[in-house]
């Protein structure tokens, strides 16, 4: 009959959960916080150990060793001990690597070992460290799975491991990761806390200063360092170290010489070129990877003119060139996880350094009194030699001259037998005075020994010479550096904020130009040649700017980007630009239609828009405050409409829209007669169009500010016209007479306010801009066609395509020209 006991399922798996999650912690996943140490760790090493692998002899290959430990400590898979053993021979792992490591180990690059047939492997010098006196009864041990051998349970750990290395493990509802330190730095902080027990983790600072990352690097400010030090966790900023090198010809690069722990570096490479192929990181025109054994080395060519501390930016921002380290110092204490503090991580390793010095003074203490008690058998048969001859060769058998000599001097069994297997050769007299010398040392030592366990201080000593040894044997420099917080360096902190030009083309170029390289011509001048255009391309608008506003970009499709003056490309007048779709990102068919510039996105100012099909709506700038890479839904427009002006608004302002028809209509109504609504709406009616015209121009006209409005037409006709002779009316009506348009004049081309003291900037299609003061365009009735203001080829049908107005100064003074907002 079988044994059957009923249980509920819940308790069961409780309970079978509950073992599993202790056996994880426990025996996988967890450093212990004496030797830092994982199971899997402390079984490699234990087992090189027996198999003799130390730094001095010679490599046996892998899998010799991951057998070795399969078949007597770690049933776990090759795969796991193999792995292991290869991250603690990777110089960009461990600080300082355990293991020495033969043949192909990997990269950072994140290649993998070779099979563990092909590499061999040995102990590192270090690690000696670890295991030094494990033979001295210094640990405990206990039996392996299959109870056949012994292994220890912890190792007795000269060095401080748990933060030298680090450890990274994750547990069941638990984790740890604690980052690597310097050898040195712990050797200073541990004799700190020797000297003075009370000391506190802030003062511990003092000689640890923070983690120091094989691969280098720099640590952002104390703030995360002092969160993990005082409470066990914390998170610390790490980047990568970028040099800034200049060519002899003038080129920039950003070398990148060591990055975050635990980063790829080949991801590392590819992550920055599909940021320069998707348009997120600008100026970049070369990447390539220059590292070798010497060290890392990326060279990042940037393009002539770029600011490197914009890019550097940039890359922090978006790639792990930047990250961030959580530090969660949690160990084994008695088998128990716990966070630890940095004192606490010291005090738990100097608790056991304390009882492995004791362990070891008793065991040398042990062995030298069992050595004392021989000699003093042999010195007391030394003494009575003839006598003892005699008493051995009377005997039958080895087992009754040992007891005769027990009953006749009194020997201990272990004496008497060590006289029975003396060497004759220990009678002559030079042997006797050796035995007599190391009799009278051995008493030595034993007092001092002895002398040792009496008084801690000696053992605490003893611990700090044995560090003072550790930091002078294999102390280095440190890796990681440790700086203020950097603090992001806003592009506004670089760039002059100066008046600039910024030209369209029809086919997406677009450029920016320092203003003064304009001079001011008379009226009816032929103009500056201005852009190199690709065949059938055309300028299609000109906008004064100043290098730090913000343009927001609308675009056929109802939608708005967001750019910074100053990330458009400067060029020279003859240079064609660059395409606005390697700057933004466009969809297939989506041109811009119009740019407005702000500084900053208030609630109390709005966008109004104007459309082709004479729409006009109002949203408020605040709404468009934040827009992404991939643009945002600025107004819903409807089949076959398109925007054609896009402009600023206060809410407040008496402001009136002035909106100007390619048929040479006006209408004038206030921004007040239009209602403020979302950003998905496609707004109403503003203008009542005639059979065949369409919206050209629309502007905010202030009577305080705008005494005239300059009508331009594509043939190069122009003239001012009073704004008072426009009359008010309400919005949606038909408009009056603007202008009356005939085949010389052509259409209406653009309309703008203009004022006194002001400079007409004109461009035609073929790229030609004329500078004219505004004073010399005569001012005409609305029902007239005006004067010529810009001759155009009419042979190559050249056509004046868009205007801008700058305030006018004297051609000496042309470099401090100020330029006002255009009101589109």
């Amino acid at each position: 009959m079988s044994n059957v006991n009923n249980r509920y399922i819940e308790e069961e798996l409780k309970q079978s959960y509950l073992d599993y999650s202790m056996s994880v912690i426990v025996s996988r996943a967890l450093p212990d916080v004496r030797d830092g140490l994982k199971p899997v760790h402390r079984r490699i090493l234990f087992a090189m150990n027996e198999m003799g692998m130390s730094h001095d002899k010679p490599y046996k290959k892998s899998a010799r060793i991951v057998g070795e430990v399969l078949g007597k400590f770690h049933p776990h898979g090759d795969a796991a001990v193999y792995g292991t053993m290869v991250r603690m021979a990777q110089d960009f792992n461990y600080r300082y690597e355990l293991i020495d490591g033969h043949g192909n180990f990997g990269s950072i690059d994140g290649d993998s070992a070779a099979a563990m047939r092909y590499t061999e492997a040995r102990m590192s010098k270090i690690s000696s460290e670890l295991l030094e006196d494990i033979e001295k009864n210094t640990i405990d041990f206990r039996k392996n799975f299959d109870d056949s051998l012994d292994e220890p349970i912890v190792l007795p750990a000269k060095l401080p491991n748990l933060l030298l290395n680090g450890a990274t493990g994750i547990a069941v509802g638990m984790a740890t990761n604690i980052p690597p330190h310097n050898l040195g730095e712990l050797v200073d902080g541990i004799l700190a806390l020797i000297e003075n027990k009370e000391i506190t983790d802030v003062e511990l600072m003092d000689y640890i200063h923070g983690p120091d990352f094989p691969t280098g690097g720099i640590i952002d400010g104390k703030a995360g360092i002092y969160d993990a030090y005082t409470t066990g966790r914390g998170r610390v900023r790490v980047r990568g170290k970028i040099d800034i090198e200049e060519s002899k010809t003038g080129r920039v690069s950003l070398i990148i010489k060591e990055i975050p722990y635990q980063l790829n570096k080949s991801n590392l490479i590819e992550k920055i070129a599909n940021l320069v192929k998707e348009k997120k990181l600008t100026g970049i025109s070369d990447l390539r990877d220059e590292s070798d054994r010497d060290g890392i080395r990326i060279v990042i060519e940037l393009k002539k003119g770029e600011e490197p501390e914009l890019v550097l930016n940039k890359l922090y921002k978006y790639t792990e060139l930047q990250s961030t380290f959580g530090i969660i110092m949690l160990a084994l204490v008695n088998n128990v996880p716990r966070v630890l503090t940095l004192k606490e991580i010291l005090v738990e390793y100097l608790k056991h350094r304390f009882e492995v010095v004791t362990r070891r003074t008793n065991y040398d203490l042990e062995k030298a009194m069992k050595r004392a008690h021989i000699l003093q058998g042999f010195l007391v048969a030394l003494e009575n030699i003839d006598r003892v001859i005699e008493i051995v060769r009377a005997a039958k058998d080895g087992n009754e001259a040992k007891i005769a000599l027990v009953e006749n001097y009194s020997f201990s069994e272990e004496q008497a037998k060590a006289i029975l297997d003396m060497k004759l050769q220990r009678l002559t007299g030079l042997e006797r005075e050796k035995i007599d010398n190391e009799h009278r040392d051995l008493q030595t030592k034993i007092s001092g020994l002895q002398d040792i366990l009496t008084h801690e201080d000696k053992i605490y000593e003893i611990i700090k010479e044995e560090l003072a040894y550790l930091k002078d044997k294999y102390n280095d420099k440190r890796r990681t550096s440790i700086e203020a917080e950097r603090l992001e360096i806003m592009p506004e902190d670089l760039i002059k904020d100066e008046t600039v030009i910024v030209t369209r083309t029809n086919k997406g170029y677009v450029k920016r130009i320092e203003v003064s390289k304009y001079k001011a011509q008379r009226r009816g001048g032929k103009g500056v040649s201005t852009q190199n255009t690709v065949e059938n391309d055309f300028v299609e608008s000109l906008e004064v700017m100043s290098n730090l506003d913000t343009m927001l970009i609308f675009t056929n499709q109802g939608r708005v980007f967001s750019l910074k003056v100053y990330e458009i490309p400067e060029s020279s007048k003859q240079a064609r630009g660059k395409l606005i779709g390697n700057i933004i990102n466009l969809r297939d068919g989506e041109k811009v239609r119009e740019v407005i510039k702000t500084r900053e996105f208030t609630k109390d100012k709005d966008i109004l828009f104007v459309t082709r099909n004479g729409l006009t709506k109002k949203t408020n700038l605040h709404e468009y405050r934040n827009i992404n890479i991939s643009g945002l839904k600025a107004i819903k427009l409807k089949d076959g409409d398109d925007i054609i002006s896009v402009g600023l608004v206060e809410r407040e302002s008496k402001a009136e829209v002035f909106i100007a028809t390619k048929l040479g209509y006006a209408i004038r109504f206030p921004h007040s007669d239009i209602r403020t609504m979302g950003r998905d709406t496609s707004g109403v009616k503003g203008v009542n169009l005639r059979y065949g015209d369409s919206v050209i121009s629309a502007s905010l006209i202030d009577d305080a500010m705008n005494e005239t409005v300059l009508t331009i037409t594509e043939n190069g006709y122009g003239k001012r016209t009073r704004v008072d002779e426009y009359p008010l009316q309400a919005r949606s009506g038909k408009g009056v007479i603007n202008l009356r348009c005939n085949e010389k004049t052509g259409n209406v081309v653009e309309v703008k306010p203009v004022m006194d003291g002001e400079e007409l900037m004109a461009i035609t299609s073929n790229g030609v801009i004329i500078r004219t003061p505004i004073s010399q365009i005569s001012i005409f009735g609305r029902a007239t066609q005006g004067v010529k203001i810009m001759r155009v080829k009419e042979e190559l049908e050249e056509k004046v395509v868009s205007i801008a107005r700058i305030k006018e100064v004297a051609e000496e003074d042309e470099l401090e020209i100020e330029l006002e907002n255009i009101i589109d």
